[in-house]
């Protein structure tokens, strides 16, 4: 099949937007009338599309058939990467695969390649005689990007009350060429030459960012404006580029000091690794803007989420291309109106002008697709072709033969692998050596690697930063190890013999590469020169969201002299016979992983996909115990592996019914699923029968229990009309709400229907913190906790309520009278024409007007409406929840978004723009409990106390929020007790029982987090 020259052109599956082709119809026209003898191209065969920029039909015109089945097609191209059931056996296949590198994500294609027989070459890696990439499309993501944002430019100046001739601009998509969209620039440019901008924006400055492709395609659309150019301050006798790519670290930022201060609109198009200093960072970005400057977007063209521009921490879409960034609050918004700076991060920019970046990418590729559609070899083609192709019949070519090697030594790139965790540690003698240079497009990584494992050394790959143009080099950081201290030396000297004969050889292009070695050692902290994993155990924690990280922490810092001095007290263990911990963080995303371990010791990143119960049940079985932080419809999942398995399971989530009957099988396995194990459930369960089983203790009997708990904002934080905030998406706090409530008072049995559940908050103090103005809601069923608790039969009250500050259940009641949390799908908001916020607004206010878009809506006016519609009895209550819908921007004039189809839809997101944390604020959580005792022989009564009130915190320029903190640390704790084998109890367990709850709350005040007692 391989060479008949019959090529296939792939339907992309990637992207809606991805309209971008490998060859256009007028180069599969010159290919199939020049003929198989000239071209090599006997037959093309076209995958049909309906959003391809060139419609089937016109490739029908010039001869190509019309397939899906490209089974006849020897060699098959595309753009993008292709969905994995669409790689056939025994073919060749030519796109841009991002695998040439090792990359995590894309591993999985490779591995298809290669069990499919199959070839693969990669576009990103076919490069010229001068070391340049010759297929890409970085020109036209630099023209797209800045037309995009000149679009924004003109609606955000419009929002600050500035008229300019940018608001004539549309997206680049919109227009029907290149040249249409350079001509509307063109005509802007013409009236800002005769009519000048407003006073009020003028100097508008621009900064240009990078001087690759993407560069030089932003600054051809922006050479199109009249404008004076600026040519930066020469650097060359203070910066040498190829030192500065080797450390970076002897390098501080100046961008923010010179230059930044002066801008009105930063184009980013740079290249940026971590080990970089950050263009701007936040803190940066605030000082500039506290002392006035003018800046007023980014178009961060590289959309690098996270990279040189700290605040960027999103990307952004075609059809929605901003969102705006309010510096001073850092808080996001997806608006134009507001304080702060407007950003666009969209992430596939070149198929907004698919046409032309299909003509030029198929013009280069059209001058050699016929030596690859006809060759059976590949000694048979040219060497830069040769030297592109990654896998040939289902086996790396020799280039490439370092992917597995990276892959073997890298733990993070091998989910479902554990045991390759502890091996790297095994040499005795271990160095951090950091390697930096063009690594992989002159294939030095091969060499490094050769001189590792000829030498009997081992290595790591610790960290691998890999350029993104031909002019980057990339950097990679090795721990290498030897049994012997000579071996390691020699080891350390070869490498560096690479670095200087590749620095001191023919160098066309002016690149180096180079070494540097951390000294010491990094096993155990680097505090000694060899690894002992005779006492190592290991815990495996499911999900990377914001409570795995203190999770992680405690668990990873098991062994080392801060937890033994905290914690020997309280554990009554040997510290000498107590081993350190080893955390794997699993998460379906391994950034995510990768960034929640981020600085703790002992901890490793994994991508695993749970519903993979292969790869599930190998990470499982190479550890002690699993602590899952998944949602709870993944818990029976991991239970039921855990059970086959015979590991121990930690969660926070509430024991179900499917969990429960698990019961008996986790007793024959001789496990311990502990569940319940966070804050609420969890620590509310072990101070409630500390105090219930101390007083049956000395022969008292439980008249009545009542529960409080609440995650609230630090009384700072409650700075807005409702005094609350959310962490996550409010959805579920919305729902929770609406829930019905069933308890008993003094011998009553009190059912709260969910539609009254706001109305009926009752005002609430706490003795020991008056300053606290409370109320809470009744939470569920409260008497499923008397049966929990044993006390069913003692106590007449039995309540369990959720924590709000007062007011809130007023305005949240009124708020969904109104209508705002109904979830049916609202006509208004069907409509292919959408509604402003106001409008949508004042149709629930029942408010006739004419014009409502234009029509002003006041606080005093919506408090006076809603008291008309019943909705409020007293005016109080009116004006804060008209307050609250002010506060939430529902009277704005910006159009819903058309994500939004219901009522519920439009509150939650608005809540959870304008009701977030920044990242300054701290959050809280307080746990209340009261228990009144009757003593029958003694005749006399106690009135006992139990108060937790934990605030986030930061420390190292890292928040952990309160609640992530009071449940992630109980989880943690039930995973150690596990360890520990202080649980001897099997089966299903709440932490009920004095052998989790007594050591578990010890812990947990060695911990920070201490429990506040009162007996009166």
């Amino acid at each position: 099949m391989l060479g008949n020259g019959v090529v296939g052109i792939l339907s992309e599956s990637s992207n809606k937007w991805e309209r971008r082709v490998p060859l256009t119809p007028s180069h599969c026209a010159r290919l199939l009338l020049s003929g198989k003898d000239k071209t090599g191209v006997a037959r093309i065969i076209v995958q049909p599309s309906t959003k391809r920029i060139h419609h089937d039909a016109l490739y029908e015109d010039v001869g190509c058939e019309i397939s899906d089945d490209l089974s006849e097609c020897g060699f098959i191209v595309g753009i993008k990467q292709p969905k994995l059931d669409m790689i056939l056996p025994d073919r060749a296949y030519a796109f841009f695969s991002h695998t040439h590198k090792a990359q995590k994500e894309n591993m999985p294609l490779l591995d298809k390649i290669i069990a499919e027989r199959a070839s693969l070459y990669d576009y990103e890696v076919i490069v010229g005689e001068h070391g340049k990439r010759l297929l890409a499309f970085g020109k036209y993501a630099g023209r797209a990007g800045l037309i995009d944002f000149l679009s924004g430019l003109g609606q955000r100046y419009l929002s600050l009350g500035y008229s300019t001739s940018f608001l004539s601009l549309g997206g680049s998509y919109t227009y029907s060429s290149l040249a249409a969209a350079k001509a509307a620039i063109i005509s802007v440019g013409e009236d800002i030459a005769t009519q000048g901008l407003p006073s009020g924006i003028c100097p508008l400055v621009f900064i240009f960012t990078g001087s690759g492709n993407v560069s030089a395609g932003a600054q051809e659309i922006f050479k199109l404006l009249p404008h004076t150019y600026v040519d930066p301050s020469r650097l060359p006798e203070l910066f040498q580029m190829a030192d500065y790519y080797a450390h970076p670290e002897h390098y501080s930022p100046t961008f923010h000091e010179k230059v930044a201060p002066y801008a009105s609109i930063i184009v980013n198009c740079m290249y940026w690794e971590k080990r970089f200093p950050r263009l701007l960072s936040n803190e940066q970005l605030r000082d500039l803007m506290e002392k006035g400057c003018p800046l007023i977007g980014i178009a961060d063209i590289t959309c690098d989420v996270g990279g040189s521009m700290e605040f960027v921490n999103q990307t952004t879409s075609i059809e929605s291309p901003f969102f705006r960034y309010d510096v001073l609050c850092d808080s996001y918004h997806h608006d134009m109106e507001g304080d702060g700076v407007i950003c666009s991060a969209v992430d596939i920019l070149p198929t907004e002008f698919a046409k032309e970046a299909s003509q030029h990418f198929g013009d280069i590729l059209s001058e050699f697709i016929g030596k690859l559609a006809s060759s059976v070899e590949i000694a048979q083609l040219p060497e830069h072709l040769r030297r592109a192709c990654i896998a040939h019949r289902g086996r790396l070519t020799a280039l490439f033969e370092y992917i597995p090697r990276m892959r073997e030594s890298d733990t993070e790139s091998m989910p479902v692998n554990l045991v390759n965790i502890p091996a790297y540690r095994m040499k005795k003698f271990t160095e951090l050596v950091s390697l930096s240079g063009h690594l992989f497009d002159k294939f030095l990584i091969n060499e490094a690697l050769n001189i590792i494992e000829a030498a009997g050394g081992s290595f790591h790959l610790v960290k691998c930063q890999v350029g993104q143009s031909a002019d980057a080099p990339s950097y990679s950081e090795l721990e290498v190890g030897a049994d012997d201290r000579e071996v390691l030396d020699q080891i350390i000297d070869s490498l560096n013999s690479l670095a200087n004969r590749s620095e001191n050889g023919p160098q066309p292009d002016n690149r180096t590469s180079s070494t540097s070695k951390t000294d010491g050692t990094v096993v155990n902290n680097g505090t000694k020169s060899s690894c002992d994993l005779g006492n190592t155990r290991s815990v495996l924690i499911l999900g990377a969201g914001r409570v795995c990280q203190p999770a992680a922490e405690l668990l990873a810092s098991i062994g080392s002299t801060s937890y033994r001095q905290r914690h020997d007290s309280h554990l009554k263990v040997d510290s000498e016979e107590q081993g350190h911990v080893q955390v794997v963080v699993a998460s379906l995303y391994l950034k995510d992983a990768e960034e929640t371990i981020e600085g703790i010791p002992n901890a490793t990143a994994i991508e695993l996909d749970v519903a993979d119960h292969v790869s599930l049940s190998k990470c499982i079985s190479q550890v002690d115990v699993v602590i899952s932080l998944l949602p709870s419809l993944f818990h029976v999942t991991v239970a039921n592996a855990c059970i086959e398995l015979k590991k121990h399971l930690v969660t926070a989530s509430y024991v179900d019914e499917q969990t429960s009957k698990l019961d008996e099988k986790a007793k024959d396995a001789g496990i311990t699923i502990l569940g319940e194990m966070g804050l609420d459930p969890g620590i509310d369960h072990m101070m409630a029968m500390k105090m219930i089983d101390q007083a049956h203790q000395r022969k008292g009997r439980i008249r009545s229990f009542t529960s409080y708990c609440g995650g609230l904002p630090s009384p700072a934080a409650a700075n807005n009309p409702l005094a609350y905030k959310f962490s996550w998406n409010p959805a579920g706090a919305i729902r929770v709400g609406r829930n019905p409530a069933l308890y008993k008072s003094h011998g009553e049995t009190i059912h709260v229907d969910g539609d009254k559940l706001y109305e009926s908050a009752t005002r609430f103090r706490i003795p020991e913190l008056p300053a606290f103005a409370l109320e809470c809601l009744p939470n569920r069923n409260s008497l499923v906790y008397g049966d929990l608790y044993r006390i069913s039969k003692e106590a007449s009250t039995i309540f369990r309520g959720t924590l709000r500050y007062e007011g809130f259940g007023e305005i949240m009641g009124t708020l969904a009278k109104v209508g705002l949390f109904d979830t049916e799908a609202q006509m208004i908001l069907k409509s292919s024409e959408r509604p402003t916020f106001r409008t949508f607004l004042l149709k629930h206010l029942k408010l006739e007007k004419e014009d409502s878009d234009k029509a002003s809506v006041g606080e005093k006016e919506i408090a006076q409406q809603l008291l008309i519609l019943g909705h409020c009895s007293e005016e109080g209550t009116a004006l804060r929840t008209a307050k609250t819908v002010l506060f939430l921007g529902l009277h704005e004039q910006m159009q819903v978004p058309a994500s939004c189809q219901s009522a519920f839809d439009v509150t939650c997101l608005l809540m959870e723009e304008r009701l977030a944390y920044s990242s300054t604020e701290q959050d809280m959580v307080l746990l209340h409990h009261e228990v009144e005792v009757e003593y029958p022989e003694s005749q006399h009564k106690e009135n006992h106390g139990a108060t937790l009130m934990e605030f986030g915190r930061t420390e190292n320029g890292k928040t952990t929020t309160a609640m992530a903190l009071t449940v992630g640390v109980p989880v943690a704790i039930g995973a150690l007790l596990l360890l520990e084998n202080k649980i001897k109890t099997r089966g299903v367990l709440r932490p009920i029982e004095p052998e989790v709850y007594v050591p578990a709350l010890d812990i947990l005040q060695a911990q920070g987090i201490r429990v506040m007692e009162k007996i009166e």
